[in-house]
């Protein structure tokens, strides 16, 4: 057997990197926590067009009104804004236009309105809740699949590798104060199949080459049946991520969140499928003779 690269002596060393990565994610999302959007945090998201206006001249004006908590930032080409405006009870639908005549009357320039968003907090909290309750369900289905199609041992292994892709994804956005919208849940949920479809190819491949040198450790069929994979990984990764980064570059703002999002699972769900979900079968002490074990059970 003349494996390329000897991917299991790495294995301690990347499984203590995604550890103290794991750890580092969750202490975030516990202690900062996370940038909710609108779409949770429930307010109103105005996207507007003023020239010869700076963003601390637009929060001025805006402070005056008592709206709450108020978030001014450029968006995209130069005299673009983002506000967001804090979701108080019983506003109505007096808001919006109050807020265009107090920044027309306050800024002497031309505002140019391009888009409003508003979400309550009722639907907004009954939005964070089945976003929960989407990436809840598709992990479940994930380990479902996996413990039909390979032995528990491989259910095991490929779950912990899904946990550490969203965990990590989430409190890298959490570090960078960057938005979770539905957006970012779409893509949290897309990074799940990605990575699963990565982690199942290498697992499949191991379960096969544990059949055929029944003779050889864990660490050696895997491998052997990563390098068998490698090629694919390499091609199905890098083409999906000149997609993902020519939509990050060229997509605008609205796009760039979900497009970042995806870039990172790529990235940390490639890894996981080699570094993660493959030293699981070494650590749960899987060999030929757990095969057939398992075909033991289900042929009487």
């Amino acid at each position: 057997m003349d494996n390329k690269f000897n991917f299991s002596s790495k294995f301690k060393v990347a499984n203590i990197f995604s550890l103290i990565f794991f750890a580092t994610s969750i202490l975030f999302i516990l202690v900062k926590g996370l940038n909710y959007g609108i779409d949770f945090k429930g307010g109103t998201l105005i996207e507007l067009r003023a020239n010869n206006t700076g963003a601390s001249e637009i929060r001025s004006s805006l402070s005056n009104m008592d709206l709450g908590d108020i978030n001014v930032k450029k968006f995209g080409k130069e005299g673009d804004y983002l506000i967001k405006v804090e979701q108080k009870e019983n506003e109505g639908s007096k808001l919006i236009p109050q807020i265009k005549k107090n920044l027309s009357n306050s800024l002497n320039t031309e505002i140019n309105f391009r888009r409003i968003e508003s979400v309550g907090p009722k639907v907004s909290s009954e939005l964070l809740q089945s976003g929960i309750i989407a990436i809840s369900l598709s992990l479940a289905a994930m380990l479902f699949y996996i413990w039909i199609r390979f032995e528990w041992q491989f259910s095991i292994g490929s779950i912990v590798a899904l946990f550490h892709d969203v965990v990590i994804t989430v409190g890298i956005f959490s570090f960078l104060s960057l938005e979770i919208n539905l957006s970012i849940i779409a893509a949290v949920l897309t990074i799940v199949g990605y990575s699963m479809n990565d982690t199942v190819v290498i697992y499949d491949r191991i379960r096969e080459n544990l059949n055929k040198y029944n003779r050889l450790s864990i660490s050696e069929i895997s491998d052997l049946s990563i390098n068998d994979t490698l090629a694919r990984t390499i091609i199905t990764s890098v083409t999906t991520m000149l997609a993902l980064i020519s939509i990050f570059i060229l997509g605008g703002e609205i796009l760039r969140g979900f497009s970042f999002a995806m870039i990172l699972g790529v990235l940390i769900g490639t890894y996981s499928s080699i570094f993660v979900a493959s030293p699981m079968l070494k650590f749960l002490k899987v060999t030929y003779k757990t095969l057939e074990k398992e075909e033991e059970k289900i042929v009487p």
